[in-house]
């Protein structure tokens, strides 16, 4: 029944777009409508949010509406920069309220952004008031190429490029530097405005990983005096007027789970290559002693036969001029259950030191 109605959703969107002329360039979440009057009206998904095409949607709105997308479509889920996955609460201008939860009732306070600043919490969690992120650092990495730009070039084109495609003023881009193959971005913003930094990174991150806001066909373009810029990495950095705030328990929380499920695994793994390591060098000295005991072994034994002169291949007694013949019988009785008792045992030994 669901991808039924992802279906439905998709279709409404193709039929919109392309059989009129109405249509929400700065977001693809969108459903339009025009009047007799050629006014156009653009919906977002899933709500009854009216969208101003004009400028950019709120990061807020546009997370609400992908997730919307993600329970009709099976779109890969939205996740936030911490890990998070939730289906965002926004305020009637599209911010975040400050006090997010997700279905199973876990609450934690968020930032302009959305970002988690708190430790978790149930449905009584207060969050007095939305943390505002006033400066943000974007890192970005562009693909390698043959052609050298100059640093200048490269922040002008970036400026061109946030002040036309994302409609943010030049006076928040504090600074641009460029050191082949990577460019960072220093924005900042202490009160909302028009365009809000925090939806501008939330566009250019969107725009990188290849799943732009913007109307199909829209695509993420820099080009330096006509060579083109290829950005194929991002990393966003949050930065709120205010430091966050964990309670010491949920540090301990937080670290007992790190612990759990990395230290512990990564400790066991050590000890086992510990004792493989020393089990392995104690096999090796124990094989040594028993071949140094083996030759002490057959070394004694060879004595033992010279001492008695003893003949053990071919068992018989050197007989000694002057003795009588039951002296001589005696010792020959004698070497030969000597030969008997003693030559397996040499074969034996003989064998496994081979």
């Amino acid at each position: 029944m669901e991808l039924l109605l992802g279906v439905t959703l998709g279709l409404i969107l193709m039929v919109t777009s392309s059989a009129q002329s109405c249509t929400c360039v700065t977001n693809k979440w969108t459903v339009c409508d025009q009047d007799a009057s050629g006014n156009c009206t653009c919906m977002l998904v899933g709500s009854d949010r009216t969208v101003d095409c004009s400028t950019l949607t709120p990061k807020c709105l546009l997370m609400k509406a992908e997730m919307t997308a993600v329970k009709l479509s099976y779109r890969p889920r939205v996740k936030l920069q911490d890990g998070g996955i939730y289906n965002p609460d926004c305020e009637d201008s599209g911010i975040f309220k400050a006090r997010q939860c997700d279905e199973a009732g876990t609450c934690w306070c968020v930032n302009t952004a959305g970002i988690r600043r708190t430790g978790k919490g149930d449905r009584k969690l207060i969050c007095d008031e939305l943390i505002r992120t006033n400066w943000v650092d974007i890192e970005l990495k562009h693909k390698e190429t043959s052609h050298y730009f100059e640093a200048l070039d490269v922040a002008e084109a970036l400026k061109h490029l946030f002040e036309n495609r994302y409609k943010l003023q030049p006076k928040y881009i504090t600074a641009v530097k460029y050191d082949s193959p990577f460019i960072q971005i220093h924005l900042k913003q202490n009160k909302r405005s028009a365009v809000d930094i925090v939806d501008v990174a939330y566009y250019l991150e969107k725009d990188v990983k290849g799943d732009s806001v913007f109307h199909s066909g829209s695509t993420l373009r820099v080009s330096i005096n006509g060579k083109d810029l290829a950005i194929e990495n991002i990393r966003i950095y949050y930065v709120d007027e205010k430091p966050p705030v964990f309670s010491m328990k949920q540090l301990l929380v937080d670290f007992s789970a790190v612990v759990a499920a990395v230290i512990l695994p990564a400790g066991f793994a050590i000890i086992l290559v510990i004792v493989l390591c020393q089990r392995r060098k104690y096999r090796k000295i124990k094989i040594e002693k028993m071949n140094e005991t083996e030759g002490q072994i057959l070394q004694s034994l060879s004595s033992e036969k010279e001492e008695s002169n003893c003949n053990f291949s071919n068992q018989k007694a050197e007989v000694v001029a002057g003795e009588g013949d039951k002296v001589k019988r005696h010792k020959q009785t004698l070497c030969m259950q000597m030969d008997s008792e003693l030559s397996p045992i040499a074969q034996e030994l003989t064998k496994h030191s081979v």
